[in-house]
């Protein structure tokens, strides 16, 4: 058995010390095999959760969450600590002196009279710290690992601030019914359709953003939408005694729209 102190209330320090115990020959053997990327869905899960405790504006939640994605934070600097190829302090010194470098109306001379300025000035000099000298540039170091919806909202907007865009808003809608019939005859010719979906999908981001809508957010509500709507319909058959795959296609759809009409109903 480690022995680790108890106390009334645990520090950052503490956290520190018990993970150090945790990957160390006389600690967890689970904890030792892990590798940045056997850990990475984990890592990615419990940032999301973090987010879902935000969404529900929860501070005991937040509280929880946080620790856990400080922990995987940590986690991951042991790995690289036991690896000699770098430590905390590192990762620290490097965010430190980045935050210096990119806030020059705090820490210079520089003005910026509102949070546009400083969003602008902020692209810039992320774009010359990285040797970035192109949009193009800019487009390809847009994490891959990001959620499609966000990667393409993302690459979206930083290709508008280049000035590829439409003349107005209604030019995104335009785009997306010419994609949606390209989809159609994809899947009439049976050929291209996951290109032709992408290309509708990308479209739709497009649409949303020129409203100012996160697409993740607005994908979101429809799944919760759904869930409403299907148990609402589920529920529906069940009172009639009769199992779902046991209806036409057309019931169905009457009772969906029964579950739409009522939620409507229900709003005004």
């Amino acid at each position: 058995m480690v022995p680790f102190p108890e106390k009334n209330k645990y520090t950052y320090d503490d956290l520190v010390a018990l993970l150090r115990i945790l990957r160390s020959p006389e600690g967890c053997p689970w904890d030792r095999a892990q590798t940045h990327l056997s850990n990475r869905r984990n890592f990615l899960e419990e940032a999301y959760e973090a987010a879902e405790a935000f969404d529900r504006d929860d501070p005991e939640l937040m509280c929880e969450e946080l620790g856990d994605m400080l922990m995987q934070v940590l986690f991951n600097i042991h790995m690289e600590e036991d690896a000699g190829r770098f430590t905390t302090d590192d990762v620290t010194d490097h965010v430190v002196r980045k935050l210096l470098y990119r806030h020059p109306h705090v820490f210079g001379d520089v003005k910026a009279k509102d949070s546009d300025e400083v969003l602008a000035s902020w692209e810039q000099l992320k774009r010359a710290e990285k040797g970035q000298k192109s949009t193009a540039d800019a487009l390809d170091a847009v994490a891959r690992s990001l959620p499609a919806l966000w990667r393409a909202d993302k690459l979206q907007s930083k290709a508008e601030k280049a000035g590829f865009r439409f003349r107005d808003s209604d030019g995104s809608l335009c785009k997306l019914e010419e994609e949606v019939r390209e989809l159609r005859e994809a899947v009439e010719h049976s050929a291209n359709i996951e290109e032709e979906l992408g290309d509708v999908l990308f479209a739709a981001v497009n649409a949303g953003r020129y409203r100012g809508i996160d697409p993740e957010t607005a994908l979101n509500a429809t799944c919760e939408k759904f869930i409403r709507r299907f148990r609402a319909v589920e529920d529906a058959v069940s009172a009639q005694g009769k199992a779902m795959d046991a209806l036409a296609p057309e019931e169905l759809a009457a009772l969906w729209n029964q579950a739409k009409q009522g939620e409507r109903t229900h709003e005004t």
